[in-house]
C-alpha cells in the first residue's frame, strides 16, 4: 500500500517539480496540495495569486485542495498553529509525510520537520540537493509553463516581472542569481506541464512595486476561470 502524503503547493515552479517527481514514485500516494492563503487579499501568501487559478491549477492536477487561510497582520505563531491543526486532522485520516519542493535552504529544512515532529509526521524533499541549475533546466525541457510574479528588487532587476521562465530567461539571470530562485530572488506560477491536464487560462495584468521592494505581475484568470 502507498502512503499518503501532501504536498505543500506555493502554485510555482519548484513545487510543481517536486509534486511531478513524487508522482513517479510508487511508494506514494499524494491526496491533497495545502496551500497558505492571505484572506485579505484572496491571494496566495508570498506568490500573489488570486484563489481561483489555484483552484484552477488544482482541477487541472486532478488533486484535493486544501486552503489554510491567514490574516495579514497574524504572526508566525498564529500562522503555525493553524497549519499544526490542519496537519493533526490529515495524520489522523492516515497521511504520513509532507512533501516540499525546498532545495538547499538547511535552517528552512530543519524548521519544518521540527513542525511536522510536533504531529509525528515527516518532510519529505525530492528534489533537495538537486543542481538548480540542473533543475532549472529540468522544468522547461519538461514541458512546465511558468511566469515570473514577483522580483525582489533589492537583489534582482524588476524588469524580470512577469517575464516567462524559459530558456531565454535563464540565459539572461545574472550569475548573483540563483536559476530557482532559491534565495528568495523571486517566485513564479505554473500554468502547463506533463502533469496538468489542461493548461490554466490567464493573462498578464498590471506590474507594481509593493514595500518599495517586491515587484508583482499579477496573474489575472480568463473568463473561462471564473465560470
Amino acid at each position: 500500500m502507498r502512503e499518503k502524503v501532501i504536498m505543500s503547493w506555493s502554485s510555482g515552479k519548484d513545487s510543481a517539480l517536486a509534486l511531478y517527481e513524487i508522482q513517479k514514485d510508487d511508494r506514494y500516494e499524494v491526496v491533497s496540495l495545502l496551500t497558505t492563503i492571505t484572506k485579505d487579499y484572496d491571494r496566495i501568501s508570498m506568490h500573489g495569486i488570486q484563489r481561483v487559478l489555484l483552484e484552477e491549477q488544482a482541477r487541472s492536477l486532478g488533486i484535493e485542495l486544501e486552503k489554510v487561510y491567514i490574516s495579514k497582520d497574524d504572526g508566525n505563531e498564529d500562522y503555525e498553529s493553524k497549519m499544526e491543526e490542519v496537519l493533526t486532522r490529515y495524520k489522523g485520516e492516515g497521511v504520513g509525510g509532507v512533501v516540499f519542493g525546498d532545495i538547499f535552504l538547511e535552517d528552512l529544512r530543519k524548521h519544518r520537520e521540527d513542525n511536522l515532529a510536533r504531529v509525528g509526521m515527516r518532510g519529505i524533499f525530492p528534489i533537495w540537493e538537486v543542481d538548480t541549475g540542473e533543475l532549472s533546466e529540468r522544468f522547461v525541457d519538461l514541458g512546465f509553463k511558468a511566469i515570473i510574479t514577483c522580483v525582489d528588487s533589492e537583489v534582482m532587476d524588476k524588469k524580470f516581472a512577469g517575464r516567462d521562465f524559459d530558456s531565454e530567461l535563464l540565459a539572461e539571470l545574472p550569475e548573483n542569481i540563483d536559476p530557482c530562485g532559491e534565495n528568495g530572488e523571486f517566485h513564479s506560477f505554473v500554468h502547463d506541464g506533463p502533469n496538468f491536464s489542461k493548461p490554466i487560462s490567464h493573462t498578464k495584468g498590471e506590474v507594481v512595486l509593493r514595500e518599495n521592494r517586491f515587484c508583482f505581475c499579477d496573474i489575472l484568470p480568463s473568463a473561462t476561470s471564473v465560470i
